[in-house]
């Protein structure tokens, strides 16, 4: 191992290989600090290059790697076990090249998707991937989990928003297939083999990404509804209305809203009454068109039909990213609150309503005092389904329970014909659960599609 060190030194530079434990401590814990494990080293590559000699260098030592991004993952799909090497991708951060008449931005995975939303921005474009952690996360790490975010309704996850990748393969080969192309047919599209892959076939080292035109106009609004089900109807209404412009609806229940208020300074609550449920909209276009008046006028709909109970259009683009904080803090006020048993679930949209009605019931009759935080992206039907015990006392026992828990609401869920992980991956977290809901037939392909290849050698 100390000539492995030695070698990795002589790659990438003795300042970018990590290996005394304060130094390394950063890098082997998640995001939650419910994963912890050790690592050999923390290796910091420079490029493309150098990525493929620590591969090569790491597989013929037979030693097993863990690449790394921002750390933002919830699943543990980022942090070492047994003294694996951490390969952190942050130096890779170069945007490569802009083709504005292509709508195509080529960047490094080691780029954070708030920079790579700055240069499109620049351009007079938008990269409309968008999720809480934009700060910290990385493309590389948005592209292995296949993100999704808050604006999936409008313009797709990570996958949608891909033409073309540039990958490090297990034994040191690159595969440049960085081409800005809307169409290719000439065989698999191998680039989707990676994303949402979680490094398992290799290393993401950069990407061809999609933009847009910049929306010239954006209504925001915070409404209060009785329930899921209303919640759906006016999605429905302001689809048929509304169309294509729609480009985030959000549900919020009142635990996780509750949550934010008590946890994170210079919150408010946006309309009085304790509604048990709210839903966060988002409209946009990139025209000059009357956004709020269409809005306002589908919201006054929803109340006389009863969808909506009360609403609060942002008149200023400060009131605006106030709604929006209230959603995008629930994650770090639920970290304040203490460790919770998180789902990130999807099911058809028409089945969401029946699954929050089910769920909580299930789980209140099992877990008395059981706190669900159901919060989510409902226009594309994923929901955060997390469940803790207010008091910290009785969330330690029950925390120990969560093979129960995930039981309830994971079976509920593949009965409704829906995903155990709709956007976060399966990382650690959900690596034995996942044996129960994909078919043997599947299982196979996948390791079929893992297992190593025998290379002819003329």
């Amino acid at each position: 191992m100390n000539s492995l060190i030695d070698s990795l030194r002589a790659v990438v530079g003795a300042g970018h290989v990590l290996t005394d434990a304060a130094d390394v401590a950063p890098f082997v814990t998640d995001w939650r600090g419910r994963y912890s494990g050790s690592a050999l080293a923390i290796v910091s590559p420079g490029g493309t290059p150098e990525v493929a000699e620590v591969v090569r260098l790491c597989a013929g030592a037979g030693v097993a790697i863990v690449p790394q991004g921002g750390n933002t993952g919830l699943c543990g799909g980022a942090t070492p076990t047994r003294g694996e090497v951490v390969v952190r991708m942050a130096r890779l951060n170069r945007v490569r090249a802009i083709d504005v008449a292509n709508n195509t931005i080529t960047v490094e995975a080691g780029c954070t998707l708030a920079a790579v939303q700055e240069t499109a921005r620049a351009t007079d474009r938008l990269f409309p991937l968008s999720l809480a952690a934009e700060g910290t996360a990385t493309i590389g790490g948005n592209l292995s989990t296949n993100a999704g975010g808050v604006q999936v309704l409008r313009y797709g996850n990570a996958r949608e928003l891909c033409l073309g990748l540039e990958v490090v393969l297990p034994d040191g080969r690159v595969w440049n297939g960085l081409r800005g192309l809307r169409k290719d047919n000439t065989g698999y599209d191998l680039k989707h083999l990676f994303i949402g892959a979680e490094g398992t076939l290799g290393l993401i080292t950069a990407a061809v990404l999609k933009m847009y035109a910049r929306p010239r106009q954006v209504a925001t609004a915070w409404a209060t509804v009785p329930s899921p089900a209303a919640a759906v109807a006016l999605l429905t209404r302001l689809r048929g209305r509304i169309g294509g412009r729609i480009t985030a609806f959000e549900l919020v229940g009142r635990p996780p809203l509750e949550l934010v208020l008590k946890n994170i300074p210079h919150s408010r609550d946006p309309l009085p009454g304790n509604s048990p449920w709210q839903v966060l909209i988002e409209l946009s276009d990139t025209m000059e068109s009357e956004l709020d008046a269409a809005l306002q006028d589908v919201l006054i709909e929803a109340v006389h039909a009863g969808e909506a109970g009360d609403a609060a259009l942002a008149r200023s683009g400060a009131q605006a990213q106030a709604f929006w904080q209230l959603r995008e803090n629930i994650s770090e006020a639920q970290k304040i609150e203490g460790v919770s048993i998180k789902h990130d679930i999807s099911l058809p949209v028409s089945r969401i309503p029946e699954f929050i009605e089910r769920c909580d019931a299930a789980l209140a009759s099992a877990f008395p005092g059981v706190r669900v935080v159901c919060f989510g992206h409902l226009g594309d039907g994923n929901l955060h389904y997390n469940q803790s015990k207010p008091q910290a006392q009785d969330n330690a026992g029950f925390i120990a329970q969560t093979a129960s828990v995930n039981r309830v609401v994971h079976d509920l869920v593949a009965e409704l014909g829906g995903s155990i992980s709709a956007e976060h991956g399966l990382g650690q977290l959900k690596r034995d659960e996942i044996l129960r809901y994909k078919s043997d037939v599947e299982m196979d392909m996948m390791r079929a599609v893992k297992r190593p290849s025998i290379r002819r050698v003329s």
